[in-house]
């Protein structure tokens, strides 16, 4: 399985999320649950923020897949930055690398594959200018090799 690289210098795209008290469980941690939720975020504003690639009129994103390895535990009160890159791109999905980071410490990663939908909810395939614009926002690998994100 294609994991996620936990190198802080990996990821292009940013989001800082600012956590919560009710993040947190009975041990005083920030509970696993919560962590799905920062990569949505993050996730979120990778596809849809203003530096996000213009998408056709009605499209929208659907998760098909979500892979979270957890590194070490996070506590309240700060702040947790997700790094979120291009892994590959297919016909109509995309495939995301994401880390959760607090300061420089990789604490969680995470492999998404989201598609491309119509108003309909049928898988539309990305437009040529989006499927172009996305191999510069690929996530390193974590062998140091290439940044280009894979097609197919």
């Amino acid at each position: 399985m294609e994991s996620a690289p936990t190198e802080h210098g990996a990821y292009r795209h940013w989001y800082d999320v600012g956590l919560r008290y009710n993040d947190t469980d009975r041990q005083g941690h920030v509970n696993n649950v919560a962590f799905v939720t920062f990569c949505e975020q993050g996730r979120a504003d990778f596809l849809l923020g203003t530096a996000a690639p213009a998408l056709p009129e009605g499209a929208s994103f659907v998760l098909a897949r979500l892979v979270i390895d957890y590194r070490r535990e996070v506590f309240w009160p700060g702040t947790v930055s997700v790094g979120t890159g291009v892994l590959g791109v297919g016909r109509s999905s995309l495939r995301l690398a994401q880390g959760l980071f607090v300061g420089t410490e990789c604490v969680a990663m995470a492999v998404n594959v989201v598609v491309l939908v119509d108003g309909a909810g049928r898988p539309l395939a990305w437009p040529d200018s989006v499927r172009q614009a996305l191999p510069a926002m690929a996530a390193s690998t974590q062998d140091g090799g290439g940044s280009e994100a894979r097609q197919g």
